[in-house]
């Protein structure tokens, strides 16, 4: 026998008078969701199990083959290799430098908000004028480094035509670039961090180094793991420096998987191996952030 106290419990009646509302203010974004994300997923995954062409006009299904040539693909895996240096070369800077510039300017220089603007500004510009602003910068004869190079009387570098220096160059040209997001985390972290623990550390004697790495870094370990797994996440997706800067060369030495995607679809007309290249980086990609994920939680614990 239920309680006098006990609230009544709604009817069928009543919750679907409830879950209407919900549902109707849940509709704009489930459309919008369905049509842009859901038909796309399926409609690429059919074209992946077909050999749909930009010049074919009645695509026939062939089941799994593009995904069995893909895996024969030596291209493809030197593509998605290239990916995966650039994305070591990337990350981890990426992360050390946005803690370095968060900690300068937390730490109370003069002028803060010049220090804030000008380490966030390059990520409000567009890819195509970071682009344009680099290949200058990286010219062989007029380039600022290469002049620079010559000052001190070492040799000029050929930035975007040696393929042992050309992924190097990409990634400094993403770290200019991205490094002002990260460094916005980190900042917000940092002023998140308890003001007390720092006094009780300066009361029996700690010094900067020591509260750097008994509170500091400790305090930020989780906003640290966070920000490494968007920045692998981003670095893996990488495309449009690389297209701009060198498209893929010298050589194929700098392209990655997706412009692989890119050219074998819209170069090659393969759409449906160009699909089955996709879905195969798809599912590698998933499987890195369930191990990232999976890494998090077991770290929490």
């Amino acid at each position: 026998m239920s309680s006098p106290l006990a609230p009544p419990t709604p009817g069928p009646r009543s919750a679907r008078r409830l879950l209407s509302p919900g549902l109707l203010f849940a509709l704009p974004f489930l459309v919008l969701f369905a049509v842009f994300m859901l038909w796309p997923l399926g409609q690429g995954l059919w074209m992946s199990l077909t050999d749909t062409s930009l010049s074919a006009h009645s695509p026939d299904f062939i089941g799994l083959d593009n995904f069995s040539e893909a895996v024969r693909d030596a291209e493809m895996w030197r593509a998605l290799g290239h990916t995966l240096w650039f994305t070591a070369l990337s990350t981890v800077p990426l992360v050390a430098v946005a803690l370095g510039m968060a900690l300068l300017v937390h730490t109370g220089l003069p002028g803060q908000w010049v220090w804030r603007l000008a380490f966030f500004a390059p990520y409000l510009l567009p890819v195509g004028v970071v682009g344009l602003l680099w290949i200058w910068l990286y010219q062989p004869d007029l380039g600022l480094y290469n002049h620079l190079l010559d000052g001190l009387g070492l040799g000029q570098v050929a930035w975007l035509s040696d393929p042992s220096v050309a992924m190097s160059a990409i990634a400094l040209t993403t770290l200019w670039w991205t490094v002002g997001f990260n460094f916005l985390l980190y900042l917000a972290a940092l002023q998140s961090v308890p003001d007390h623990l720092y006094e009780a550390a300066a009361i029996d004697g700690a010094g900067a180094w020591r509260r750097l790495w008994s509170i500091t870094l400790p305090q930020l370990s989780r906003i640290t793991a966070v920000i490494t797994v968007l920045q692998i996440l981003a670095s893996l997706k990488v495309f449009d420096q690389v297209y701009l800067l060198t498209k893929g060369g010298p050589d194929n030495s700098t392209r990655p998987v997706v412009e692989y995607v890119y050219d074998v679809g819209f170069t090659g007309y393969r759409l449906g191996y160009a699909s089955a290249i996709s879905y195969i980086f798809f599912a590698l990609v998933v499987l890195a952030s369930a191990a990232q994920y999976a890494a998090l939680r077991r770290r929490e614990k």
